[in-house]
């Protein structure tokens, strides 16, 4: 819990949110009433960030509002706390310090550059935005996530890619091999310590590395899903199958193939209830979004502690969102995901459309179902946000840990090609 010290710094970290302004004053950038449909019971959102869903996307154009990079509903505010040059080019995924001193105080994000990789982190009291660790040998860094013992996990997405184990306090960082070589992105904690992953490649898996040690990373077993009694496309009754851990160590994609895991196309990033949201049932199920063509939807994986036991043996997979089920038709290739504190599943697209389409990247929100079954689709997937840059993508949504502010970022920005980060909150 909080200690009332932590909440005090968490109220003044709040405070410096809505006051840190790069380049510009605070903005609030929504659409007409014209373009927002009228939420009914089955698609409006709970707690703080309740809104009325965005009927299309923002017609985008070069460059789009640097001050202002999204289309907003009305009572939403956006403020740009960190810019280039103050970090490196393409900044990707987030995190905070979830816990230890003064929590939620720091905000970290990867670099997602082809050489010299960085993490940047922004003082969230202060406003001061540093780089905290770069290396010349690291390549296209995405992946990042705090440890429950304090230090942060960074992962590089692309062939043989590693996962580094980094102390935030002197950039200090240890390779953690045992956990894979493979094109790397989200990485999620379950509640015993087993570190869930995926591979973003065609097939890609998704992955569980248990330590033989709780907290140590340097030694485990590693294993990935594989369906076994199928209700439909690569969905249901599932299996954590071992994988030969020398193998894994060289490929792990091979290791996964060779053990007869279930492949989808380009895995991204992954979310559960135990970062900074919650979910129905709390932290048993695992979220994961799957890019690519003839997938482009987000799937659930109950994890089934505790019967599936501490190491969650079995499992069972279910569409979640996707077209035809409960998604728009124009929902394209969900990315980075975030969970608020009432179970709402934030989703960033990256479709590379906008240029073509003239329509902006949008953030959305699946809304938990209302029926309360464990393996129930979203009842509602609705547009939060849009971009107005044709050449930009969101990615990185995160929450705070109050929940009240939504981190992302405006990256492959085009116009002045400065990358920025956004504070989203409501008025």
């Amino acid at each position: 819990m909080p200690t009332k010290s932590s909440m005090r710094v968490m109220k003044t970290i709040h405070a410096a949110v809505a006051a840190v302004v790069v380049a510009g004053a605070i903005i609030i950038s929504s659409l007409p009433s014209s373009a927002i449909v009228i939420a009914d019971a089955n698609t409006q959102t709970k707690g703080p960030f309740q809104f009325e869903p965005l009927l299309t996307s923002a017609p985008c154009t070069a460059g789009g509002n640097a001050s202002a990079p999204f289309l907003l509903p009305q009572g939403y505010a956006q403020n740009v706390i960190a810019s280039q040059p103050q970090f490196p080019d393409l900044p990707d995924m987030h995190t905070l310090n979830e816990n230890g001193p003064q929590p939620g105080r720091f905000l970290y994000r990867t670099h997602e550059v082809g050489s010299n990789g960085a993490v940047s982190v922004t003082d969230l009291l202060t406003g001061e935005t540093t780089v905290l660790v770069q290396r010349a040998e690291w390549s296209r860094l995405d992946g990042i996530v705090w440890t429950p013992w304090g230090t942060l996990l960074i992962a590089e997405e692309r062939t043989g890619g590693l996962v580094y184990e980094i102390d935030p306090h002197t950039g200090a960082a240890t390779a953690r091999p045992a956990i894979g070589r493979k094109s790397h992105e989200g990485m999620r904690f379950d509640p015993q310590g087993n570190l869930y992953s995926i591979s973003e490649t065609n097939p890609g898996y998704i992955f569980k590395f248990v330590p033989h040690e709780q907290g140590d990373l340097s030694d485990g077993q590693s294993y990935a899903l594989k369906i076994v009694a199928p209700t439909g496309d690569r969905t249901g009754e599932a299996e954590w199958v071992p994988l030969n851990q020398a193998d894994v160590e060289v490929n792990a994609d091979n290791a996964a193939t060779a053990a007869g895991a279930t492949g989808y196309n380009r895995p991204e990033d992954i979310e559960i209830a135990t970062s900074t949201g919650n979910n129905r049932g709390g932290a048993n199920t695992l979220y994961v979004a799957i890019t690519g063509p003839g997938d482009n939807r987000v799937i659930g994986i109950d994890l089934r502690e505790p019967k599936g036991g501490q190491n969650h043996q079995t499992a069972f997979v279910y569409d979640y969102v996707k077209i035809g089920v409960n998604a728009p038709s124009d929902f394209e290739f969900p990315d980075n995901l975030a969970l608020d504190k009432n179970g709402n599943l934030y989703i960033a697209e990256d479709p590379a459309t906008a240029p073509t389409t003239g329509r902006g990247d949008d953030i959305w929100v699946a809304v938990p179902a209302k029926s309360g079954g464990s393996h129930d689709p979203s009842s509602a997937v609705i547009r939060f946000a849009t971009l107005t840059d044709c050449s930009a993508e969101p990615t990185g949504i995160y929450f705070d840990l109050s929940g009240t502010t939504l981190f992302v970022h405006a990256q492959h920005r085009g116009g002045d090609a400065l990358d920025k980060a956004v504070a989203i909150t409501r008025n």
